[in-house]
């Protein structure tokens, strides 16, 4: 996947049959989909793949143990097939997560046991593993990191785990691979529209390069998440709101406050939210927020009263108390709900289920939805580009299409960092047998070296070090002070593979710090 190869497609076309703006878990997903049922399709993404909310998520791919309480069990049984399909499709990067639901009454364990139960049976034929009732001593022995004090029992269950972004790199590799055109650092600027008001196309700029392209195609999809109303700007006559960003925020924190292989559930809060402290790459993701938030941010920055809510949540249910000098890295992400009918109505109210809304200028608009359902999603937008005569009849065939670097869990060492990139593993280690100077470590403390940096430019389209240390190598999400030590050694390896001057260095390290800072707790901003 390299991006002058993907220029020159997109310079050589004169017409697609399909335009996709927006290169998050929708849109790459939309590609895919679209790709591999042989439609030409062209992706354009304004900053990097996975930039924005797919690259912030609780890491999780579920099927929503909330929204069976809420009684969308619609939802929950198309998640929870989608579960099992991303993990036979995608067995590098997703694993089955055992959680433990402590009690601190005495109906709790009935009353969660019943409804996991119900969890259990939506999931049919894909389930990974089923739920069951434990005693007090069991539940510390799974969660030997567990606020013991008034603890009655527990409830265990399954669920999928993964690496999102990694997840959007592979889905476009995987595009490309099928015959797709993908660019980052290409925004749309303008929609092209015949005299009759319908769309034909888009204008995009080049950020590189500053050229300006006009891309003609059938259908095209609007699939840019919490910067949905932006485009629709350009769209409509009058404005009107499609999407309400909600912010989620998750701590992260050394493995030392959950050790063992077993995520914590926390099924009601103060506030009558989950909260999840998931083992992922060696360390805990403590979240998550549901946080209305009025305006949207290529940089979201955590609350105050955010980063208060999942500190004390996490004090309470850990026998080990975190504070916020052990916070490692903190990371919010703004999910596009779609705009609930009624004003000022709560997040936590509003349906997770994905829309698609096929405006009078022909564009279609992708809102709501979630990173496990991306591939139904995808399928549905494609679905609804026939359905209303962009595209000739195909049938969709991505249920059971390997992503780049599957691979089948009984031959994948977790234990090696490198198990993110499944089949692609022997490649990277060709490299550090070529090149050793790859062999070098990013930071002392993290097991990162110089091959994967080289990796991420020569073959998954990174052109800066955020793209690297927030994207492709996960140490910005991991810890941050680790990450900002590290940004000088990885923009040098840039600017000797891409061409760039020490002006260029000089200014992308102290923008990747820029960046960083939203990463760090405020005392060490």
């Amino acid at each position: 996947m390299k991006r002058s190869e993907q220029l020159s497609k997109l310079k050589s076309t004169e017409k697609w049959d399909v335009i996709v703006i927006g290169g998050g878990a929708s849109g790459l997903g939309t590609a895919l989909d679209a790709a591999s049922r042989g439609y030409k399709t062209i992706l354009v993404e304004a900053i990097d793949f996975a930039k924005g909310t797919s690259s912030r998520s609780t890491k999780l791919v579920h099927g929503g143990v909330r929204y069976l309480e809420q009684g969308d069990v619609h939802l929950v049984r198309e998640a929870l097939k989608e579960r099992g399909l991303m993990a036979k499709n995608a067995g590098h990067l997703v694993k089955n997560q055992s959680f433990v639901i402590p009690n601190y009454n005495w109906w709790g364990g009935s009353f969660y046991t019943i409804g996991l139960k119900i969890y259990d049976l939506l999931s049919g034929r894909l389930s990974l593993g089923s739920s069951k009732y434990i005693s007090k001593k069991k539940t510390i022995e799974m969660l030997p990191a567990v606020e013991q004090k008034g603890l009655v029992s527990g409830v265990i269950y399954h669920d999928g785990q993964f690496d999102d972004s990694r997840l959007a790199i592979n889905i476009a590799q995987t595009a490309v691979e099928k015959g797709a055109c993908l660019l980052n650092y290409a925004k749309v600027i303008n929609l092209l529209k015949d005299d009759n008001n319908q769309i034909v196309g888009v204008q995009a700029i080049d950020h590189e390069t500053g050229d300006k392209y006009d891309i003609k195609g059938s259908a095209i999809i609007n699939a840019t998440g919490v910067f949905t109303n932006a485009i629709m700007k350009l769209n409509d006559t009058v404005y009107k709101k499609y999407i309400v960003p909600s912010q989620g925020i998750h701590l992260v924190f050394d493995k030392s406050f959950l050790p063992g292989d077993h995520a914590l559930m926390v099924p009601k809060t103060s506030d009558g939210r989950v909260l999840f402290a998931v083992p992922w790459h060696n360390r805990i993701v403590v979240g998550t927020t549901d946080t209305l938030i009025k305006k949207h941010s290529l940089e979201p920055i955590a609350l105050e009263s955010e980063i208060a809510f999942v500190l004390e949540t996490a004090q309470r249910f850990l026998a080990k108390k975190p504070t916020r000098a052990d916070v490692l890295s903190v990371y919010a992400g703004l999910r596009p709900l779609a705009a609930p009918e009624d004003e000022g109505k709560s997040t936590k109210e509003v349906s997770r289920s994905h829309k698609i809304i096929v405006s009078e200028t022909g564009l279609i608009t992708i809102t709501g939805g979630k990173w496990t359902t991306y591939r139904k999603i995808s399928e549905d937008i494609i679905d609804k580009a026939i359905s209303t005569g962009k595209l000739p009849k195909k049938a969709c065939n991505t249920e059971h299409l390997a992503i780049h670097g599957n691979q089948a869990t009984t031959t994948l060492d977790r234990e090696n960092h490198l198990y993110i990139y499944g089949t692609d593993i022997p490649e990277i280690i060709k490299l550090k047998e070529n090149e050793p100077e790859l062999k070098e470590k990013l930071h002392p403390d993290h097991e990162f070296t110089m091959a994967e940096v080289v990796w991420a430019i020569r073959y998954e389209m990174a052109r800066t070090v955020d793209d690297i240390l927030a994207r492709r190598v996960r140490l910005l999400f991991l810890d941050a002070r680790a990450a900002i030590q590290s940004s000088e050694k990885v923009a040098r390896i840039l600017a000797k593979e891409l061409g760039h001057d020490e002006a260029w260095i000089h200014k992308e390290i102290d923008h990747f710090k820029e960046i960083s800072k939203g990463f760090l707790l405020s005392e060490f901003r």
